[in-house]
């Protein structure tokens, strides 16, 4: 199982950065970095914020909660904070379609008005 520190690490050399490099960006020493990937210490909420911004990775990712390590699209909140797709409710899920479905809708309107008045100028 790949820990903390194999996945910090694996981002890394991804991404073609010394340990000098990140523990730079990450406003780390290189001593603490190193130990993050050796797993012989755990990062701070803090340390592992900057590491995740520095990398330009996902946080889930990092701590195993994802195989995705492209980042997140909103910064602060992935679907992980909601529990997942596996925990969502029967009722959730017909909600979330409900509302896709009416976006969808409004965009279509949206969009053909837009043509209908490119036209008539």
């Amino acid at each position: 199982m790949e820990t903390l520190g194999d996945r910090i690490k694996y981002v890394r050399e991804k991404k073609n950065m010394t340990q000098k490099d990140l523990a730079t960006k990450a406003d780390l020493t290189i001593v603490q970095l190193s130990r993050y990937e050796t797993n012989d210490r755990k990062p701070d909420p803090e340390s592992l914020r900057r590491i995740v911004d520095a990398l330009d990775t996902n946080g889930d990712y990092l701590l195993g909660r994802t195989q995705d390590t492209s980042p997140s699209d909103e910064k602060g909140t992935s679907m992980s904070f909601y529990g997942g797709p596996e925990s969502y409710t029967a009722d959730e899920i017909a909600m979330m379609e409900a509302a896709l479905k009416a976006y969808r809708e409004q965009k279509k309107k949206l969009l053909e008005q837009d043509t209908t008045k490119k036209f008539k100028s």
